[in-house]
């Protein structure tokens, strides 16, 4: 019996996608209680710099809150805080954080690239932000100063339909794991998605687009295209305020990829269930250590000390170390079959899966082809009494000379602990004391949240949208 029609699964989605968008979209009252929040929050500010005669130029409130394309359940107003061009920037902070601390309930100080409040107001999260009033978008003093031209591009083009639209996609996005900007996700940002959703009418149009994508994706609207690209850019999409600078900057090319094989999914099979957040809890070492010897492998495991590093600026230096660590292993012959890392308030965690715990004893070393001048210093140091040699010299099929050398160190975590001295592992998250790196065997590393996280990065891969196995 025939499936059904691209049509039928059109009409299938539409109505799927018409009852989760009356789910999930605000009520009135709510929308109302939200606009009256943005406009007290300016009132407010604003009386505020003028009983401290602050240079404000501006205040207002941006983004999802502004435009009412936020979910429900993920609602923090951004209230951003202009100041002139030719402030000097430690006073915008100090301006700044004055301002936010005059309006917010429990402000707490965050950090960004410069300094911002978190807390509260009237029952709501709100980020009170410092930036620049600055006349021209395209020439930025700090990266939030285009928010004000961002929300006036968006303001003027966006129809309650594709509010609801937006509303949507992201909640798509966000039950596949790669909605949010930040480091630590790497995936698409409520902007990036508004201006998706904007280019092409509608979730469903959007993702029709994008089954057929092939990464690099390049969305240019003429013009020649950038001669040269970073080796992992996944997507380009130009910022409408500012042309050369690209949105989807922060989106990494695995979560592009999850992307385009759910909407290829999604189109060919519409339900609720793609809408609806999938919690991957943590992995227990002992479900670990079961998979660990279900596949014939080892895991061993790094723990650093967590340094003060918002994560932004963290999660890139873990990548990194991640990255050395499964480098130098791979390079001392041993077979790396995976490696994850994860975060958690005690400290980071790197994992690293290899074929075998054990490396051979032997270790060939080739030398100078016959004929060659060192010829003669490389027998020298090789037939040395105390030369750490199994066999040789001998001559190779290749004719060159070559040993077999003795190793030393033959179990990966020695290796590790030998190397992390040379390894650069993040400006910030090597320890002043090595001492300090914890590495061991997984049967015998400590049960800890970052550890359940890197588990489950490592051995819990699958398509998200697949029933778990």
């Amino acid at each position: 019996m025939a499936g059904p029609t691209e049509r039928e699964r059109s009409a299938e989605a539409d109505r799927v996608e018409a009852e989760v968008a009356g789910r999930i979209a605000p009520s009135p009252e709510f929308l109302d209680r939200v606009a009256q929040v943005r406009a007290e929050l300016v009132q407010r500010v604003t009386a505020a710099a003028t009983e401290r005669s602050s240079p404000l130029v501006r205040a207002l409130v941006a983004g999802s809150a502004a435009r009412g394309t936020f979910l429900t359940d993920r609602l923090d107003v951004d209230l951003f805080l202009l100041f002139p061009p030719d402030l000097p920037k430690d006073r915008l902070r100090e301006e700044g954080l004055a301002l936010g601390r005059a309006v917010l309930e429990a402000p707490e100080t965050r950090y960004a690239e410069h300094p911002y409040l978190r807390g509260r107001f009237a029952g709501f999260h709100v980020d009170a932000v410092p930036g620049y009033a600055v006349p021209d978008p395209a020439h930025p003093l700090s990266p939030v100063d285009r928010t004000p031209y961002h929300q006036e591009y968006l303001r003027t083009r966006e129809t309650p339909e594709l509010v609801s639209q937006v509303r949507l996609a992201k909640a798509f996005f966000r039950a596949l794991g790669i909605y949010g900007s930040e480091a630590k996700t790497e995936g698409l940002s409520g902007y990036l998605v508004e201006l998706l959703v904007l280019r092409f009418g509608g979730l469903q149009s959007l993702l029709r687009a994008a089954r057929g994508w092939r990464i690099p994706v390049r969305l240019v609207d003429g013009g020649p295209e950038p001669p040269r690209l970073p080796a992992e850019v996944a997507l380009i999409l130009a910022d409408p305020v500012d042309p050369h600078r690209n949105v989807a900057s922060a989106l990494s090319r695995r979560n592009l990829a999850i992307l385009i094989l759910a909407a290829g999914a999604y189109l060919a099979g519409p339900a609720p269930g793609w809408f609806e957040p999938r919690p991957v809890p943590p992995m227990p070492r002992a479900e670990g250590l079961r998979r660990m010897h279900e596949r014939g492998t080892h895991v061993t495991s790094v723990a650093l000390p967590r340094p003060e590093l918002v994560d932004d600026t963290l999660y890139p230096q873990v990548r990194k170390a991640e990255r050395a660590i499964a480098d130098e292993v791979g390079r001392s012959d041993f077979a790396v079959l995976g490696s994850s890392s994860a975060v958690d308030p005690r400290g980071v965690v790197v994992l690293l899966e290899v074929a075998h715990a054990r490396r051979s004893a032997v270790r060939p070393q080739d030398g100078p082809p016959a004929g060659l001048d060192r010829v003669g210093h490389f027998l020298e140091k090789w037939t040395a009494r105390d030369a750490p040699v199994l066999q040789g010299p001998y001559v190779a099929a290749d004719g060159r000379l070559a040993v077999d050398r003795r190793r030393d160190e033959r179990d990966v975590e020695s290796v590790v602990r030998s190397s992390l001295p040379r390894l650069a592992l993040g400006r910030d998250l090597t320890p002043a004391d090595l001492g300090a790196v914890a590495v061991r065997p997984l049967a015998e590393t400590d049960e800890t949240g970052a550890l359940g996280d890197a588990l489950r990065e490592l051995f819990g891969k699958r398509l998200p949208w697949l029933p778990s196995r």
